[in-house]
């Protein structure tokens, strides 16, 4: 086990990349950033924006996932705005939309955009969720098989020619041994982490047949035969960052938490660095237990995401991640938990105890029986 030389990323993220000084493949792309020529990137990208509108057989050019949060609100503001592309939007509803989720996904519908919003049949995704919780500890997953395949099912049946996902977490998470690699080609969703293990795999819950599951699995081999394009738009831009994300996503009415949030409820800071437990997360607080399951399985949880994100930025000293890890991670609301229970019809015991049937090798049990993350350990060593 090991933990980036620059950052504190561990290498228990599925996926992550090390190169041969220990450093990890988020902190490699930062460096490359800097080799970059922006000018010819952005120029690669109006060619593509101009394609695009050439070769539309649709009323559409290009069709954007979105949520309505800080990342999908530059998205769309962008190909509109800066590339001059007739957006169709496609939102994903998440399930127990947060009441500011909702207000972020209207406020950017009244940006003044098109936008189809899907979601699965309610008992089909409570059916996939549970199945999840148990068999992979990842009460998301389901929802991120909807979530990426619907934005492809729409560009498919509507003919557009041109995909806008925002980023590639091969590259800024240097999740690229993933399959989904480190370029600009956004169609290999399905070789992410999470939607690797395909769709089929629901076919093995009771009730659950072939057609329950259409918006959960998109058609690759139709999308190349109609010569669709998918890009990552963060590939292309210089000014691409979560802060900068969510500074320009507040220009145009994106609302974040409030800064009283207990940062111990989200298992994220608020007041350091750049807020990022105001801006991540927002829709949903699914994800919140998640992240929680996340840092059970594999060490670390959001604010160890966020405290890289911020050292790389130069938002935050390693030092000063390092204390926030350990101040925060981990750490969620019971009322989330109990929450989550309820959902899917649980109690709060089997919810621990399936949890504890997870746990990541990175844990050992102190004298007193408490569980210590061995992964901190690491920090005083690097």
């Amino acid at each position: 086990m090991k933990i980036c030389k620059n950052c504190i990323q561990p290498d228990t993220r599925p996926g992550i990349f090390f190169d041969q000084n220990g450093i990890c493949g988020a902190c490699l792309w930062h460096n490359e950033k800097t080799q970059i020529n922006w000018s010819e990137r952005e120029q690669e990208l109006k060619e593509i924006a101009n394609w695009a509108k050439k070769n539309t057989k649709s009323n559409y050019d290009c069709v954007i996932g979105v949520s309505g949060g800080k990342d999908s609100t530059k998205q769309a503001l962008t190909a509109r705005d800066k590339l001059g592309l007739r957006c169709l939007l496609v939102n994903f509803e998440p399930e127990g939309i947060t009441q500011l989720g909702s207000k972020n996904i209207e406020n950017l519908k009244n940006q003044g955009f098109d936008v189809i919003s899907i979601r699965p049949n309610p008992k089909i995704m409570k059916s996939l969720i549970k199945h999840d919780f148990f068999k992979w500890l990842n009460p998301v997953k389901a929802t991120e098989f909807a979530l990426w395949s619907s934005t492809y099912i729409i560009c498919d049946s509507f003919n557009i020619p041109l995909i806008i996902q925002g980023e590639n977490p091969g590259l800024t998470l240097g999740a690229s041994l993933t399959g989904v690699g480190t370029d600009s080609n956004c169609l290999n969703a399905e070789k992410l982490e999470t939607l690797s293990t395909g769709w089929e795999d629901y076919l093995e819950i009771e009730g659950i047949e072939q057609n329950d599951l259409f918006l959960f699995h998109y058609d690759r081999k139709s999308l190349d035969s109609k010569n669709v394009r998918g890009i990552w738009l963060n590939y292309y831009l210089k000014e691409w960052s979560n802060l900068e994300s969510a500074n320009f996503s507040k220009q145009f009415g994106f609302q974040t938490r409030d800064m009283t949030t207990d940062p111990n409820s989200i298992g994220t800071y608020i007041s350091e660095g750049s807020h990022p437990g105001t801006y991540f997360q927002l829709d949903t607080d699914l994800t919140q237990v998640n992240q929680l399951l996340k840092f059970i399985k594999f060490g670390f949880g959001q604010c160890m995401d966020h405290a890289c994100y911020d050292i790389l930025e130069g938002l935050l000293s390693r030092e000063d991640a390092i204390e926030l890890v350990k101040k925060y991670d981990g750490k969620c609301s019971s009322e989330y938990i109990e929450k989550f229970c309820n959902y899917i019809g649980i109690s709060s015991e089997e919810f621990w105890q399936t949890a504890e049937k997870f746990r990541g090798p990175m844990w050992k049990k102190s004298e007193n029986g408490e569980w210590i993350n061995t992964t901190w350990e690491l920090f005083n060593k690097v």
